[in-house]
């Protein structure tokens, strides 16, 4: 599966303030995120979960290949087996969840269960990591901005409120399409604010490239 700029930007937004020692990222996939946060951090474990064969076997070898492969590790599980089994919290939990709403599917099974709502439903996801989540833990998630409301009142009867959210917009004549949200146990002001990916094609914009270049071999 191709790494794509949702991903980027979780991984590059997620903020660190609460300097976290332990970190999960629910649905690994390649495991992208648990890397750019094992780049960023000195968090001792960053786990994933991830529950498709194959991109479990990739997710396995490109830890083992990273310069911080002591440091993460890749659970073959669903999200309800794990949470169910494991006895820790963690202090950052981040997720890329499936969200593709859109009423067709493909031949292609395991890239449907990538994108589809329906392989890890949003009330799912959120129970959970209102168990997995430290007390003063840090939930942050990309989703479609048409589900930002709804997401919200949802995660608030697990006790999760939004803390930082960010809209984003592929440019600067287009609506926003996704929202990055912060979640936290504890009810604060909220903090919005607005990124545009490019003036034009393939032309990022200044606040794109402040965010991600770390990420990226040419920017």
């Amino acid at each position: 599966m191709k790494i794509g700029t949702d991903a980027v930007l979780l991984g590059a937004w997620t903020s660190l303030q609460n300097n976290p020692c332990s970190i999960l990222d629910i649905g690994a996939g390649t495991g992208v995120l648990a890397l750019m946060l094992a780049q960023r951090s000195s968090a001792n474990i960053i786990d994933g979960i991830e529950i498709d064969d194959n991109a479990y076997e990739q997710c396995v070898e490109n830890f083992e290949n990273a310069p911080w492969s002591d440091r993460l590790f890749c659970y073959h599980a669903s999200l309800e087996e794990f949470a169910d089994e494991i006895e820790e919290s963690y202090d950052l939990i981040i997720s890329n969840p499936p969200f593709y709403s859109e009423n067709y599917k493909t031949s292609n099974e395991p890239r449907d269960m990538a994108r589809f709502s329906d392989a890890l439903p949003f009330n799912q996801l959120l129970e959970n990591v209102s168990k997995l989540l430290s007390d003063s833990g840090i939930f942050s998630v990309i989703i479609p901005f048409k589900e930002e409301q709804d997401f919200i009142d949802l995660a608030s009867t697990f006790g999760l409120f939004p803390n930082r959210i960010l809209h984003v917009k592929g440019n600067p004549c287009s609506e926003i399409k996704r929202s990055l949200l912060e979640f936290s146990s504890k009810e604060n002001d909220i903090i919005t604010e607005q990124l545009t990916i490019e003036t034009n094609r393939h032309q990022y914009t200044q606040e794109y490239i402040n965010l991600t270049q770390d990420f990226y071999l040419k920017m």
